[in-house]
């Protein structure tokens, strides 16, 4: 039933009250001293390590992992978890390689880092890009799958949810990155807490349905009524092989993934930035942790909906078709209607705070560019510090604005929301990561080699999504180029996995970047390459012995659930 109690509420009106007065006390010790951009933007010097892994966490998971990611778990099993396991070794690489160059650089944006690296022209292009990229694509999609699972839930109109969400956000944006970061602590409290509660509860409904209880026999049945749910490398023969492609998962495209989202971009990045090397790694660590514990959160739920559909239970079947077919993104929705009275309140504020920290991190990500990138450097270069401030501000409300405008636009797609997201994220993620990773290591990178990767990754893939497509074409029947593409034996396409087509984009992008930076460099062409010294990559003891317990844990995961 898509309603409310009395209870839920109430819970979730406390859940709004203490970070509404946490962040309204957060925002008075800040203004304590004059407020310049740095500590608006940055927080500069003043988050603490375990501040930043959960403002990391908090702008990482929204509806997209909730909805879209539990609705995988639904459709494929524990296999999509590979997304949050790997983002856990992916941090360890961020915080010993990545961080300390961007700290000893003084980089503070992604675009900062393209203009100090290669040239003005470089990073505008890519702040404008990025700059529509958060606000039509990632914004609007937080807070249109953000208002669509609320409205399954409490059947609050969809456009007061979308209103709701973003009013709440733009209070928390317009205290700056010190009231986000620091909110954000309490919003991964109820986001882990709700969400630890929802799935305790599927997992105790699929051990009642079969005549048991607890939640450990709820997870053992999992594991014997939906064993082909509990495999982490899926074989060709697989139906969902396309969206996760075997061992790429490992060794292949999901590495471009998982470095390129949480290494160079601003809405990541951004928490770590203004804080000291020590506690920015130890921030990250702690993030790696809670990364291991998400698939408990957001896919176990999605496999308990599954066993529940499959036997029938309650009205799953009804609640669960739309036009006829399955909806796997409307698994979580559904079992938190069967949720008691209070805990449904509890994971409701879970799933709000999960969209409301994104929404804010994102905002304030996009104030960051715009105030910094292009406003200070472009529109108004002697802007003082109070002024940017405003300015950051403005954006954040126009931003919202736009998204609000945008959203209802928005449709969802067959493969589902968490999928849909992570494949056309892709058509931009080899070049960009391409240009970050030579720009960091090796100095005779150009900037025109920068160029062909941010265009021609772009263009590469699109033409490998459309390969099968074009291979159809009538005047293509005949030829060399289709029977290339074509499967031996048949006249069935290939349609390449986008995992592995990232990673032949990423790999084509490097070699043609290497190439035209070493033809410029020998006609004289000077490159500027960053500072970096092999001493910045040595970590602390107690780092160490954390990133050494991660990767044990996940060697052990995989091992058990190959």
């Amino acid at each position: 039933m898509k309603t409310l109690g009395t209870l839920d509420y109430a819970v979730f009106l406390i859940y709004f009250l203490i970070v509404a007065f946490y962040g309204w006390w957060v925002y008075r010790q800040k203004n304590a001293h004059k407020e310049n951009s740095k500590d608006f933007f940055l927080a500069k010097d003043s988050l603490t390590w375990w501040a930043i892994g959960a403002s990391l966490i908090a702008s990482n998971i929204s509806a997209e992992q909730f909805i879209g990611m539990s609705g995988s778990g639904f459709k494929m099993g524990l296999a999509i978890a590979t997304y949050e396991w790997m983002a856990a070794a992916t941090l360890l690489i961020v915080a010993i390689f990545f961080i300390p160059v961007y700290l000893k650089n003084k980089i503070y944006t992604m675009p900062q880092f393209l203009h100090q690296r290669y040239n003005g022209t470089v990073a505008m292009i890519m702040a404008v890009f990025w700059l529509l990229l958060y606000v039509v694509v990632n914004l609007t999609s937080i807070l249109y799958l953000g208002a669509l699972a609320i409205h399954s839930i409490s059947g609050i109109n969809l456009t007061a949810c979308m209103y709701l969400l973003a009013i709440f956000s733009i209070i928390i944006t317009l205290g700056g990155m010190k009231v986000i970061g620091y909110t954000d602590v309490i919003q991964v409290f109820f986001l882990i807490l709700g969400g630890l509660a929802t799935t305790y509860l599927a997992l105790d409904l699929v051990a009642t349905h079969f005549g048991s209880s607890g939640v450990l026999k709820g997870f053992n049945l999992l594991t014997t009524h939906a064993e082909e749910h509990f495999h982490m490398i899926l074989k060709k023969d697989n139906e969902n092989y396309l969206d996760l492609p075997g061992l790429t998962v490992l060794i292949g495209g999901m590495w471009i993934v998982n470095l390129n989202y949480w290494g160079c971009n601003q809405y990541i990045t951004q928490r770590a930035l203004g804080a000291d090397l020590k506690t920015a790694r130890s921030g990250i660590l702690f993030a790696a942790f809670l990364k291991l514990l998400m698939p408990v959160i957001v896919v176990l739920p999605g496999i308990a909906a599954y066993v529940l559909y499959k036997e029938g239970y309650g009205d799953f079947k009804t609640s669960m078709t739309q036009g006829g077919e399955v909806s796997p993104d409307t698994a979580y929705p559904v079992l938190l209607n069967l949720l008691p009275v209070g805990l449904k309140g509890l994971s409701f504020a879970a799933l709000t705070a999960a969209v409301v920290a994104s929404l804010a991190g994102k905002a304030n990500s996009i104030a960051t560019i715009f105030t910094l990138d292009i406003y200070k450097k472009v529109i108004n270069k002697d802007a003082h510090e109070d002024k940017q401030v405003i300015i950051g501000r403005w954006t954040v409300v126009l931003a919202m604005l736009v998204a609000i405008i945008i959203a209802p636009l928005l449709g969802i797609d067959k493969k589902g929301g968490f999928q849909f997201i992570q494949e056309y994220t892709g058509f931009f993620s080899p070049g960009i990561f391409a240009m970050f990773i030579l720009g960091f290591f090796w100095k005779k990178t150009t900037s025109n080699a920068a160029l062909f990767a941010t265009v021609g990754g772009f263009v590469l893939s699109v033409f490998f999504k459309f390969l099968p497509f074009l291979a159809n074409l009538e005047f293509l029947s005949s030829s060399g180029f289709s029977k290339l593409v074509k499967q031996k034996g048949g006249t069935m396409l290939y349609e390449i996995p986008f995992l592995d087509r990232m990673g032949f984009v990423f790999v084509i992008c490097v070699v043609v970047m290497y190439l035209i930076s070493v033809y410029e460099t020998s006609k004289g062409v000077v490159t500027k390459g960053l500072e970096i010294d092999s001493g910045m990559f040595k970590t602390n003891r107690g780092f160490a012995i954390g990133a050494i317990i991660v990767c044990g844990l996940l060697l052990a995961l995989y091992t058990i659930y190959w």
